[in-house]
């Protein structure tokens, strides 16, 4: 029982991660593609 618990935690977290992950990427290339698009016009 404490195995199956101690993996949710770990799943959970690396979840997490990934999510955060993700999310900092799109917004990141979001302000790349604005600054791209500034310095064109």
């Amino acid at each position: 029982m404490q195995d199956v618990l101690i993996y949710g935690l770990l799943a959970a977290v690396l979840g997490f991660f990934f999510f955060m992950y993700l999310m900092l990427r799109r917004t990141f290339q979001g302000f790349r593609e604005g600054f791209q698009q500034s310095k064109d016009k």
